[in-house]
């Protein structure tokens, strides 16, 4: 379904509350995909919590360079679902997108998957809600393959403790950036480690 925004939003499962899950992106403004990830995740997990709406949001472009953009999709997302409870599930850059998104009434706490959480985003809207991370050990940004340092997601989350924010933080020895990925041919294949972080 197209969202108010101009992104698109596609839900799995019927159930009252949400996860509502946002996406990485990268320096270059390119259109919005569906994130392997994310996709890999909501198949596996949905049938496991038939009590919650799973809804993956497409950004209309994927870029940290465009973050306004991602949160205003975030949110409008947030509104569409109109959940009584909504997690925020946000994997890479969608980490900081949930953050920015996390001061919206509906939403009751944020799970950061590999979250990148820079320095300059506030954590502020996250006071009276709940941080959980979790962020593979081998992580980090190589020529050509996406990543983000776990001592930046440690950072963020620290920051967000020293406000009062209930939290946990827990580190996937031997993951790195990412669940799935996708084939050529569209198919998901799992990355080494994915049944830790389901």
């Amino acid at each position: 379904m197209n969202l108010s925004s101009g992104a698109e939003l596609r839900v799995t499962g019927d159930g009252a509350d949400a996860v509502v899950c946002v996406n990485g992106g990268q320096a270059a403004a390119v259109p919005g995909t569906w994130s392997a990830t994310i996709e890999w995740l909501v198949t596996h997990l949905a049938p496991l919590f038939p009590e919650l709406r799973f809804a993956e949001v497409r950004y209309r472009v994927k870029s940290w360079r465009h973050l306004d953009d991602c949160i205003a999709d975030a949110r409008a997302a947030i509104a569409e679902v109109a959940a009584p409870r909504t997690l925020l599930l946000g994997f890479s850059m969608g980490g900081g997108v949930s953050i920015a998104c996390a001061g919206e009434p509906a939403v009751a706490g944020v799970l950061g998957l590999a979250p990148w959480i820079p320095d300059r985003l506030s954590v502020e809207p996250l006071r009276g809600k709940r941080l959980r991370v979790l962020h593979g050990s081998l992580d980090r940004a190589l020529p050509g393959v996406p990543g983000v340092s776990p001592e930046l997601a440690r950072r963020g989350f620290e920051r967000a403790r020293a406000l009062g924010v209930d939290g946990e933080l827990t580190v996937i020895r031997g993951a790195v950036h990412g669940v799935a990925l996708r084939a050529p041919s569209g198919a998901l294949v799992r990355m080494k480690r994915a049944r830790r972080w389901l």
